[in-house]
Formats: structure tokens, C-alpha cells, sequence
């Protein structure tokens, strides 16, 4: 099995199938006025990048970095699609985003998300990789719902 990461087309079916996909769940499993996900007309506006992990040209999942100021990154859009689940897909892609993050002299990404079980797959994720618990940034308000997570990215020698 072949697994390849790269920008992913906004326009293919596939990619707006997952992204419809990512949408439909949010707004399912979150309150009302909690989505914050950005939907595709969004993630084509600059400063955000979106890739896609390819398994045998396949598209596996899609996360996205949107860039907040010159040294704040934002974790979005982060979907496997479900026939990829539990595959090292959203790991994978993670990984790929931090690289991304670093490579562009970010010195902190953060991302919001939601509560309950819907979100613990990812929340697990996310704190495996190192995000801990904080305060809201760039514009969120807290609320019981959701939360938000921060990883510090020191400079590499």
C-alpha cells in the first residue's frame, strides 16, 4: 500500500465529498452556532493550505493549516474518510501539518474542537502529539462545548 501527502484538489469529488462529509458531522454533533469548521469557499482563501494523504490513489483524509499571524498556525478540516479509520491516517496527516507549521517559522499551533464522543478519537490524537488544554485564540469564544489546544513549536537548532 502506497501512502502519498500532498495539496489536495478543492475541486475533485472525492475531496468535496469528505469535506461535505466533515460539515454534515460537525453540525450533527455540535451545538448550534458551535461549527467553526470552514467549508470550501474558506479553504481556497490565502493562507490556508489543505492536503490530502493518498493511499493507492485514494483520497484517505484531508487536513489544513490556515496561518493566523507570522508566528500562529490553526489545525483545520482535519477528516479520514471512514473507510480509513483507525489507519494512521489522521496521524499521518498531523505530522505532516506540524512539519508544515515548522518549516514556515510558526512558533505555535492551535486548533479548536468540539466535547463528547464524537470528538474523542480526535482529542486523543491531539494530545498523543503534544497539544495541551488552553485559552481561546484568534477570535473563538469559550464556551462548555468546545476547546481549545496548543502546541508550542520551539525553534530547531
Amino acid at each position: 500500500m502506497t501512502s502519498e501527502i500532498r495539496i489536495a484538489d478543492l475541486e475533485a469529488p472525492e475531496t468535496l465529498a469528505l469535506l461535505d462529509l466533515h460539515l454534515r458531522g460537525m453540525h450533527a454533533f455540535s451545538p448550534p452556532g458551535s461549527v467553526h469548521a470552514l467549508d470550501v469557499s474558506a479553504l481556497h482563501r490565502p493562507g490556508v493550505t489543505v492536503w490530502g494523504l493518498y493511499r493507492d490513489g485514494k483520497l484517505a483524509g484531508i487536513g489544513a493549516l490556515r496561518l493566523l499571524d507570522c508566528s500562529q498556525g490553526e489545525v483545520k478540516s482535519m477528516r479520514t474518510h471512514p473507510d480509513f479509520l483507525r489507519s494512521g491516517v489522521g496521524a499521518a496527516l498531523l505530522e505532516h501539518i506540524i512539519g508544515e507549521a515548522r518549516s514556515r517559522g510558526l512558533r505555535r499551533l492551535s486548533l479548536e474542537t468540539g466535547t463528547g464522543n464524537a470528538f474523542d478519537p480526535a482529542l486523543a490524537l491531539y494530545r498523543r502529539r503534544g497539544f495541551e488544554p488552553g485559552a481561546a485564540f484568534g477570535g473563538y469564544a469559550e464556551s462548555d462545548f468546545n476547546r481549545f489546544l496548543h502546541l508550542d513549536l520551539p525553534a530547531e537548532p
